[in-house]
């Protein structure tokens, strides 16, 4: 009987840990895609349409498709977080509790080479799921926005979802890493998802031709790849497209004609509220 009551209770407690980390799931994206969307889609959609790198909107119907496959993708996400979180899989994991196991140098480097991992864990999927005997069955769902949205940062087929949160176990099961680590790491695979799926470059024109901002990638980087589908791989570095040469031929091209036309009208705009000098009174 008491052993029936406490696994009722130790049920009801996953149960609530797992809703915990799926609401969680859902107002990061509502808030950051969300966001980012209703600023720069519905709200200020006309002030800032100087910065769209495709200058036509989406139609409704791919939005809606962005919207119902991410909420999938991201109640997926919360199951294998769940499961190795909070089962016995935690127990096979170097998820540590203790702050001070690892030093401060240790908890940043382990953030930073996270996201490395990431990258090039992403890069070669993402090239995978290019093969022509994968891409229609899998890839191509998320290739349904050709002129992407922020709304489209998780909008994958389900089985594409697994893939993408493999690398979870992948980073649990080989570095030690706090769980502070994680959120932090998770924050920042977000924004720049979101970044890449914006539809609107505010990089400067100079950076391409900085030698320390050349290596991050651009909206108008994984914009190009979804206009084209080929090309573009990386997530948040270019240096694996670069290394292996898959950048797109005219992608410093279209940066910088993107830069152009949009400080070309901001320069015609501010030059038209300019105050006349002199003039009679």
């Amino acid at each position: 009987m008491y052993s029936q009551y406490y696994g009722k209770i130790l049920f009801m407690e996953n149960i609530n840990k797992f809703y915990q980390i799926l609401t969680a799931s859902y107002l990061r994206y509502i808030i950051i895609s969300g966001g980012a969307f209703f600023l720069f889609y519905i709200w200020k959609k006309g002030y800032f349409h100087r910065f769209k790198i495709q200058k036509a909107f989406p139609k409704p119907k791919a939005i809606s498709t962005e919207i119902k496959y991410s909420l999938l993708t991201t109640l997926i996400f919360s199951l294998v977080i769940y499961s190795f979180l909070f089962t016995e899989l935690r127990s096979y994991t170097k998820l540590y509790e203790n702050f001070g196991e690892h030093s401060i140098g240790y908890f940043i480097f382990s953030i930073l080479l996270i996201i490395f991992i990431h990258d090039t864990y992403f890069y070669w999927t993402h090239r995978l799921m290019h093969w022509k005997k994968i891409f229609p069955y899998i890839h191509h769902i998320h290739h349904k926005s050709h002129n992407p949205t922020p709304l489209a940062a998780f909008s994958f087929h389900p089985l594409e979802a697994i893939v993408e949160v493999g690398i979870l176990p992948i980073i649990l099961f080989t570095i030690p890493v706090y769980k502070v680590a994680l959120i932090i790491f998770g924050l920042y695979m977000v924004l720049m998802n979101v970044m890449g799926h914006f539809g609107y470059e505010l990089f400067s024109k100079n950076f391409l031709n900085n030698p320390f901002t050349k290596w991050m990638n651009t909206s108008t980087h994984h914009n190009m790849h979804h206009h084209y589908s080929k090309g573009n791989y990386g997530l948040y570095f270019n240096i694996w497209d670069s290394l292996m040469g898959t950048n797109h031929k005219n992608y410093a091209k279209y940066f910088n004609k993107a830069v152009e036309n949009r400080d070309t009208k901001l320069a015609i705009k501010n030059e038209m509220i300019q105050p006349e000098i002199g003039g009679s009174y």
